[in-house]
């Protein structure tokens, strides 16, 4: 097996495809890492915000995180009737095209395309903010940490998503058990000790208050815990990944990952308030998460604060695995129409879109350079792609119930009635959340994202401009055009002649009667004695022949290359060709050797390929490039006994 079989696993076949669709257990930890993960940075991004108001900030966590709990039953609920109405993929991309129009469909895109990017580099980055709360030694090796994450998941879905599913399921699940468990611990005591338990291990003293609570100030807390709902969608967006009936298992594993989450969101906010545990600063030494300081408060320094610290760090690691998930469907699926580039659109040796997971490995490795892999750098960017998104396609599932209710009648026009009523609801309160969003967050880079969005939907429409201009020009109607069936004028490039030369002009006159060869060189403006040479030599052994067997003689050409770059004399004899022959089409044979080994490839100057490159850069309708390989078989050893 190659290193890359070795690394990537074999290829797979067509009809294994049914065998690699995931169920229940395998989506939460493919789908819901990203949800779960947000637990983490959801709660510390809303207490970052409230840090000014001191020990008095934790008397708003409650509300903040209730009001978001409250925003995801709502999500729940919707998109568990989007899973329905659309069960081949319900993402917002499709929904927004099918209800909305194109415009809006693109506008969805572009969202989730940025969101996608932000969430991975937001889950790794903070990731490695629980490693460093947990061994702050690492604090100087936090980007270098964030982009080997982040290659190592890269890698992982390179080998397909039932895959990464089975693999990141241990600390998905350990993470789950782990953190409800200590929910459940610090309940207990709380409930225990009137609501002011005693930590295990106290956290950091909070600060003292510097500003007053203002709605403004609200406002931005609860836009930046919203953080904590960014992947709710993703199950809606994969649904093509589940096996069948699709709709059970994507409606039991967004249950799943919603039931769990709100869980998670409402004990955090709930501990933190009752242990008095506030955000720290990621820059500074001594950073611990909120989650690090609530395990220790709880449970304290043992064995079971590492295994939890540890199964979070790999989910919030590994949270970048939704994205992963979903982001090559909706690259395929908007390459499809014709917005992307085609090979976003063409399966992989793992059966899946390969080229949108190493664009988004790369862009999102940029990202995590550009700020320095910190999570605060990050959060002011993150959750207004999903919340346009969710108001997006909640909208247009409130077109669609309408739709729905114009045509049908009997007993469906109840359901229908329900269901608009609820996704209006999604619609509204989605639409809300993410007007206070933008306005909380723009100043601290919001305005970024609110500008690129735009422009990722120019450059998709920029795409979808030239494969419109490219499809109009190849559309022809008509019957074969035979009006100009000249022979071409053969131009074969040689280095020197040898057996691969050979071949080639013999394979040039069985195409036409008129064959030039070409020979580059480095020659001085008087004829040496290499140039008497080549020309003497082809006089016995091409051209003699060639009158013997009835043949018009190929022309040779010699051309010097001064800055010895073959292609420059070479294509401006192209040029006094067309001038010679003008009309006709210009064959030009490339020979080139073919070696048996890969490692034999760095032996060659590969000038041939260059040469094709430039030829295709140079163009014409009247240029017709023909590779000529000729392979080296290997030395056959014989034994002799």
């Amino acid at each position: 097996m190659s290193i890359l079989g070795w690394i990537l696993g074999r290829r797979l076949a067509n009809q294994e495809q049914s065998q690699r669709k995931i169920g229940v257990f395998e989506a939460v930890p493919a789908m819901g890492l990203d949800g779960l993960g947000s637990s983490a940075y959801g709660p510390e991004a809303a207490l970052t915000i409230l840090i000014p108001l001191g020990a008095a900030g934790l008397g708003y966590i409650g509300p903040v995180m209730g009001a978001i709990v409250g925003l995801l039953a709502v999500l729940y609920l919707s998109y568990r009737q989007t899973i329905a109405a659309y069960p081949s993929n319900g993402g917002a991309y499709i929904v927004s095209r099918e209800n909305l129009g194109r415009n809006a469909s693109l506008l969805a895109a572009s969202a989730l395309m940025v969101d996608y990017v932000l969430n991975v580099a937001v889950g790794i980055s903070a990731g490695v903010g629980a490693l460093v709360s947990a061994l702050p030694s690492l604090h100087a090796y936090t980007l270098w940490l964030c982009l080997g994450i982040l290659l190592l998941v890269t890698v992982v879905n390179l080998r397909g998503t039932l895959d990464s599913g089975r693999l990141f399921a241990l600390p998905t699940y350990l993470f789950v058990v782990s953190f409800l468990t200590i929910l459940a611990i610090g309940v207990w005591k709380a409930s225990l000790s009137g609501g002011q338990p005693s930590p295990a291990i106290p956290p950091p003293p909070l600060p003292q208050p510097t500003g007053s609570v203002s709605l403004l100030l609200l406002m931005h807390a609860f836009a930046s815990g919203c953080t904590a709902m960014t992947g709710v969608e993703a199950v809606s967006n994969g649904m093509t990944a589940f096996k069948d009936p699709p709709v059970r298992h994507g409606r039991r594993t967004l249950a799943a990952i919603c039931l769990i989450l709100g869980l998670l969101l409402g004990g955090i906010a709930f501990l933190s308030a009752r242990y008095r545990i506030g955000a720290m600063d990621q820059e500074k030494d001594g950073y611990q998460s909120v989650l690090s300081q609530l395990a220790h408060a709880v449970v304290g320094d043992g064995v079971f604060y590492y295994i939890a610290v540890g199964s979070l760090l790999c989910v919030l690691a590994l949270s970048a695995n939704t994205s992963f998930v979903d982001f090559p469907r909706l690259c395929r699926m908007v390459a499809e129409d014709g917005y992307l580039p085609k090979p976003f659109a063409m399966v992989g040796r793992r059966l899946v879109f390969s080229v949108g997971i190493l664009y988004l490995g790369f862009a999102t490795g940029l990202l995590l350079v550009v700020f320095d892999g910190i999570t605060d750098h990050l959060i002011p960017l993150f959750a207004i792609g999903a919340f346009l998104t969710f108001t997006l396609s909640q909208t247009g599932m409130v077109l669609h119930w309408v739709r729905a209710l114009r045509t049908e009648k009997g007993l469906n026009r109840a359901g229908n009635r329900i269901h608009l009523a609820i996704n209006s609801l999604g619609a509204t309160i989605t639409a809300l959340a993410l007007v206070v969003i933008v306005i909380a967050k723009f100043r601290e880079g919001a305005w970024i994202t609110v500008i690129v969005i735009p422009l990722v939907i120019i450059l998709l429409r920029l795409v979808r401009r030239y494969y419109d201009h490219l499809e109009a020009g190849l559309r022809e109607p008509g019957k074969l055009n035979l009006g100009n069936v000249q022979r071409p004028v053969v131009l074969v490039v040689t280095q020197q002649w040898n057996r691969m030369a050979d071949k080639a002009l013999s394979f040039a006159f069985q195409l036409s009667r008129d064959v030039i060869a070409v020979h580059v060189a480095r020659l001085s403006g008087e004829v040496s004695d290499e140039e008497r040479a080549i020309r003497g030599r082809w006089s016995k052994d091409v051209e003699a022949p060639a009158k013997a067997a009835g043949l018009r003689p190929p022309r040779l050409v010699l051309l010097n290359a001064d800055y010895r770059l073959m292609f420059e004399p070479l294509l401006k004899e192209i040029r006094a060709l067309r001038g010679e022959f003008g009309g006709r089409t210009i064959a030009v044979l490339l020979p080139e050797v073919v070696p048996p080994n890969w490692w034999q490839y760095v032996l060659h100057t590969h000038r041939a390929r260059r040469l094709h490159a430039k030829l295709l850069e140079f163009g014409g309708s009247d240029i017709v490039i023909i590779s000529m390989p000729w392979y080296i078989e290997e030395p056959r050893i014989e034994v002799t006994h």
